[in-house]
């Protein structure tokens, strides 16, 4: 049966990336495409072992001098050549094995809220966005000659697959913001005046959540960013790891525009179509262990309400970003041997890129 179904697999799942399975017909075609992208999970996930070796012997360096490489040298002759498999073709299928497709391959990502801490103005298109932020492992400074360089001890490699073609998307626009690790949006550092004593809501679907923050430092841009995709369809961003707020799981939010406008004179850009609306996850057991780290441990709700965890996800939205078998959690690598000497983030996403959507915030409190 594989065989035959990998052969029209790209065409099949471009029919189905546009609906959702309703027949049981449907929903048999469907579960079959899913068991044949796990048919191919061995080799994506030796190949992306790989990428993440590579990367951790490259970014801890020698002699104290650690170096960060670009995304090209983790895709270099002598990272593949570790790679066992016949004429070394990384991504053909071999047979099924208990593991995961890491990258989530041609699964269509849902689209869940943008939340009211979008800024459509004055997002920066840059690597690193950081900024001042201190958090896990922030930067650490290497004096090489007499240039001074920033070392990140976080990197979050973001791949976008096109769902229609089944191919890396190259040359979108990957839009991320988070909130710092006592949990502030850049922007949106207090309630409104009258708001101040609000408590979280109680019960229902809001449960925990209080209302958005109002935007009153229009100069603030820290942990915001924006990057275009590189030939392999992937972003990669240095960050810290996000710290939560009430009734909320720890979270990345993303948007993907395959058009937008550059501001050469600020950093800038304007967005133009958007293609996807997405967020980001963890898994529990690393968020409580940076829970243990400064600055986590000056959350100012930490011994009252406390962290979310993802099941408890206020809105369902931890929930509904598993829709159509998608995995929005992280993939976290170790670049030593604990939390606290840093961490690599993989995670891709299955997008719709012909795909034009009016998913803007419209006021309420999601978030």
């Amino acid at each position: 049966m594989y065989p035959s179904l990998l052969a029209v697999f790209p065409l099949l799942l471009s029919a189905f990336a546009h609906k959702e399975a309703t027949t049981p017909e449907e929903k048999e075609i469907q579960r079959s495409l899913r068991n044949a992208a796990y048919h191919c999970a061995p080799a994506v996930g030796d190949f992306t072992a790989a990428r993440k070796r590579a990367f951790a012997q490259k970014a801890l360096g020698q002699a104290g001098q650690p170096y960060l490489p670009g995304y090209d040298e983790l895709f270099a002759q002598e990272v593949v050549q570790g790679i066992d498999g016949p004429d070394r073709d990384f991504l053909s299928c071999s047979p099924v094995q208990d593991t995961q497709i890491e990258n989530n391959t041609c699964v269509l990502t849902p689209e869940v809220t943008e939340g009211p801490y979008y800024h459509k103005v004055g997002h920066p298109i840059r690597q690193n966005i950081a900024e001042y932020q201190d958090g896990l492992l922030l930067v650490r400074r290497l004096l090489t000659g007499v240039s001074c360089s920033l070392i990140p001890g976080k990197l979050l490699d973001i791949g976008v697959i096109d769902v229609e073609t089944c191919k890396p998307a190259p040359n979108v626009l990957v839009d991320i913001w988070l909130a710092n690790a006592t949990g502030h949006y850049s922007g949106h550092p207090e309630p409104a005046p009258h708001l101040a004593d609000e408590q979280p809501q109680v019960g229902g679907k809001r449960s925990g959540l209080l209302s958005a923050f109002p935007r009153t430092q229009h100069h603030e841009t820290f942990l915001r960013g924006a990057w275009q995709t590189d030939r392999n369809g992937v972003a990669q961003f240095t960050s810290i790891f996000p710290g939560y707020y009430t009734g909320r799981a720890t979270h990345i939010h993303t948007k993907v525009f395959p058009e937008w406008t550059v501001h050469p004179e600020n950093g800038t850009f304007t967005p133009g179509r958007l293609a996807h609306v997405g967020q980001f996850f963890f898994e529990d057991d690393i968020n409580m262990s940076v829970d243990k780290m400064f600055p986590y441990t000056e959350n100012p709700i930490r011994h009252t309400r406390g962290r979310t965890r993802n099941w408890r996800d206020s809105l369902n939205i931890f929930e509904d970003s598993h829709i159509n078998g998608y995995n929005p959690v992280f993939k976290t690598h170790l670049l030593g041997g604990v939390v606290s000497q840093g961490v690599i983030a993989y995670i891709t996403m299955g997008v719709n890129m012909s795909a034009s959507y009016d998913n803007w915030w419209k006021g309420g409190s999601d978030s």
